[in-house]
């Protein structure tokens, strides 16, 4: 049986925007990501990618790599939706910025190939996992739309916003 206590967080000084909650399970505290909250991520990703005037595909995955909130702007490529799609889970999956993973799947690389496992990964910038105040993994953002370095800006301004 689980119990559940739900935190607000928030720097001080400022509204208190994110509702976090916590479920304790057989001992163990896991953080749940709640909608709200990677509802508020993916606009932080949208207000940066229309800083740039960047139409942007943006998404956010729960710890498991299931998706919680998508977000495709207008006139945003339709072929960058599984894109967005694919570097959160290839960044939640693997724990570290879908980027991190080209860099180690390179040919002659230590896991040369990697990007056809999990039904399709993405290996260069736009994903980047979510951790909570502890250092864990609760979820992890996507967005494709630019070039890697506008897709790698957004999702640093969308995992800001956590």
């Amino acid at each position: 049986m689980a119990s559940h206590k739900t935190a607000l967080v928030g720097r001080p000084g400022r509204r208190k925007a994110a509702v976090r909650t916590q479920r304790q399970t057989r001992g163990v505290t896991v953080t749940a990501f709640t909608l709200d909250t990677a509802t508020r991520i993916a606009a932080a990703g949208q207000s940066a990618a229309k800083e740039i005037g960047t139409a942007m595909n943006i998404a956010v995955v729960d710890s498991g790599g299931h998706l919680l909130h998508f977000m495709r702007m207008d006139d945003a490529w339709l072929g960058s939706v599984d894109l967005a799609l694919k570097k959160a889970k290839t960044s939640v999956l693997f724990r570290m910025p879908s980027a991190s993973l080209g860099e180690i799947s390179q040919p002659g690389g230590p896991v040369y190939g990697i990007e056809r496992s999990n039904g399709g990964l993405i290996s260069f910038g736009g994903g980047l996992p979510i951790l909570d105040a502890d250092g864990r993994i609760v979820g992890a953002v996507g967005v494709s739309g630019g070039t890697a370095d506008h897709d790698v800006h957004v999702a640093k301004a969308a995992v800001q916003a956590y």
